[in-house]
């Protein structure tokens, strides 16, 4: 094999890889559409196994526009899942007499001990 055929080789894989890509795309897309019924379901895929690169054109022409869309919010429901998850992790935002008064609350519930009071009020003061 020479250098031009490694090249053109390279070239196929990487054509190849990003048709994955598209294709993995259109189906994750697919199923994430709520306004598709499984009878359409069932055809766009029919119609990505027997013709599937006319198909793939097709579908990001005709319905690139809600792919977007859907793909977006996905990634927005996603960064803010992700953001409530940080911010539940990493405190309540409550300043920090708050956070004492809340730890005092659950003490004289009896819900924890000193010890764990004492390091709660010396994770909210510190």
């Amino acid at each position: 094999m020479n250098f031009w055929d490694f090249i053109w080789w390279m070239l196929w894989v990487y054509v190849f890889i990003a048709y994955l890509y598209a294709l993995f795309a259109i189906l994750r897309d697919i199923f994430r559409d709520p306004h598709l019924n499984g009878w359409l379901r069932a055809v766009w895929i029919i119609f990505l196994i027997f013709v599937p690169f006319l198909t793939a054109l097709i579908y990001v022409i005709v319905r690139g526009r809600g792919m977007a869309e859907r793909s977006a919010a996905s990634q927005l429901a996603s960064r803010q899942a992700s953001d409530a998850y940080i911010q539940q992790v990493a405190g309540t935002g409550k300043s920090p007499s708050e956070e004492i008064a809340a730890a005092a609350k659950l003490r004289a519930d009896g819900t924890i001990t000193q010890d764990e009071y004492e390091r709660l009020k010396a994770r909210a003061i510190g």
